[in-house]
């Protein structure tokens, strides 16, 4: 009789450096909190790291990263994200090169939150959709405490 092994491909894990604050307990809460999909094309991948997750290709993934180092007091763009249900979440927005802001990876960094949270956008998913996708992130990273917030805010 013969034998048939069944094999599964599946997409590569995304390699994401690790933040130096990834173990605080917050960021497993957070990460486990995280939408599977944050819209058409964009469905969750596996990363190399703890405190992490990502989503999209695995070549082009938006990558969000629990416990960087919390941001101080900032010149950079200040954004408060809304979502529907009330949350509410300031995210410091800076795009990699701002002489080609179009053609740029985006970096999202919570602002005032404990521990920190960053989300990379990469130019191929910021050139082919808007990053409103950032709201749907909203509940999760609100599970970091809020200990101040952006001052001269920007809506998004």
């Amino acid at each position: 009789m013969p034998l048939f092994v069944a094999t599964a491909c599946a997409a590569p894990a995304v390699p994401v450096t690790v933040a130096p604050h990834a173990t605080d307990p917050v960021c497993a809460e957070v990460v486990l909190a995280t939408p599977d999909s944050l819209g058409e094309g964009l469905d969750r991948l596996d990363t190399t790291s703890q405190a992490t997750t990502a989503w999209g290709e695995p070549t082009a993934a938006v990558v969000l990263r629990c416990g960087v180092e919390p941001l101080g007091p900032t010149t950079e763009r200040c954004v408060t994200v809304e979502t529907a249900d009330g949350t509410a979440v300031d995210w410091v927005v800076v795009a990699d090169d701002p002489q080609d802001e179009a053609g740029s990876d985006w970096t999202f960094t919570t602002y005032g939150r404990v521990p920190a949270v960053e989300v990379r956008v990469p130019a191929a998913v910021a050139s082919a959709r808007s990053t409103s996708f950032v709201d749907a992130l909203g509940p999760a990273v609100s599970l970091a405490t809020a200990e101040r917030s952006c001052v001269g805010l920007d809506a998004f």
